[in-house]
């Protein structure tokens, strides 16, 4: 991790913290602070990652703003993970994209978007294109089967190759290289800490809009992430189904993709707009406004893709069929694409850092909440 203003600003305040520790029992960033003397940039980037930004630290700080030490760690780590999510991202001449990322997701989207629709109308007619298409196969007379498996298997194949390529490099820069990260114990208490949330803000919830707890946030995220899950499960099922048994979309309204994409789509939609709102409407103070379009634009990114997935569900019985498939297969690519350019990096370096914190405490200490 190079040396930058970010991390010189998350070092200092480290090293106030770790006089103070009045904040050691908030979150698993201050037990693991305290097991250190020096910050190394590593060790920065760990801690960094494995901040969940409940802002309570900053609420409860003596020397958070107007005190002259300025202590404001939730903006100080939030910033600086956006420079880890460029320093280990795979392969680096891409890297860039993680900046000025609003205006890149916005790009990349209508590009995709516009590829797809000038494919679907220059090489289907307007017969097929705008026709009705009902029972088995229908989907595929608009835009063929091998395409979209061809299209989607690439770019998601391409999109976690490079997610674990970052994974590696920010396993290794946080200093965990000779750790075994496949400890039994470890590895579950890492797992149950990313399902749960452990550490988003406890049993009373973060500090989402000001000083009052809430675990709003909690369960916006949680409706996004399981969410997701969701619809990556629906195509699961549905592949299998295509492959193993020559079962062609659309299924029934009553089916396990249909209903699982469902469910998904709607706690995508609920989760975005609700992460939205909180990072519009909350406390500015302890967030870096200078990453809000990156996550606005990942936010809307997400939404749009669930929701034009639920509107081809409801119109897939009509002439405007085809056109929903178009544009919601371009949101899909586009969203596959940018996966490893975007907001959804965090993902992985936070599984990391939880990973690396349970191994550095041992499986099941508690951690304080």
């Amino acid at each position: 991790m190079r040396t930058t203003e970010a991390l010189e600003d998350a070092r200092r305040a480290m090293e106030i913290c770790n006089a103070c520790r009045y904040c050691e029992g908030f979150c698993a960033v201050f037990p693991a602070m305290e097991q250190r003397r020096d910050f190394t940039n590593g060790d920065l980037s760990y801690l960094a990652n494995l901040c969940h930004n409940c802002r309570g630290c900053y609420h409860a700080c003596q020397y958070a703003p107007p005190h002259e030490f300025g202590i404001n760690l939730p903006r100080s780590f939030a910033e600086l993970r956006a420079e880890t999510y460029e320093e280990y991202a795979w392969p680096q001449p891409v890297a860039k994209l993680l900046r000025r990322n609003g205006l890149v997701v916005s790009v990349v989207t209508a590009l995709a978007l516009a590829g797809v629709l000038l494919a679907a109308m220059l090489l289907r007619s307007p017969g097929l294109l705008y026709g009705v298409h009902t029972g088995p196969g229908a989907f595929y007379a608009v835009i063929p089967h091998d395409a979209m498996a061809v299209l989607g298997s690439v770019t998601f194949l391409y999109a976690l190759l490079a997610l674990a390529m970052g994974f590696a490099n920010f396993w290794r820069d946080a200093g965990a290289r000779d750790a075994d990260p496949l400890r039994r114990r470890p590895l579950a208490q890492a797992l149950s800490d990313i399902l749960t949330l452990r550490h988003l803000g406890g049993e009373h919830g973060c500090n989402d809009r000001d000083e009052t707890f809430s675990t709003v946030r909690r369960r916006f995220h949680h409706a996004l992430f399981y969410g997701f899950f969701a619809c990556f499960a629906s195509t699961g099922v549905a592949t299998l189904y295509h492959f193993l048994f020559g079962w062609e979309a659309p299924y029934g309204v009553f089916s396990l993709p249909v209903l699982l994409g469902t469910a998904g789509g709607l706690g995508m939609v609920v989760g975005t707009l609700g992460m939205l709102w909180l990072k519009l409407a909350g406390d500015q103070a302890p967030t870096a406004r200078t990453l809000l379009g990156t996550d606005v634009a990942f936010l809307v990114l997400l939404c749009m893709t669930a929701l034009t997935g639920l509107l081809l569900l409801a119109v897939r019985a009509t002439g405007a069929m085809g056109m929903a498939l178009a544009v919601h297969l371009g949101f899909v690519l586009s969203l596959f694409l940018l996966m490893p350019y975007s907001k959804f990096v965090h993902g992985v370096y936070r599984s990391a850092a939880l990973l690396r914190y349970a191994l550095e405490n041992g499986a099941g200490r508690d951690s304080g909440h």
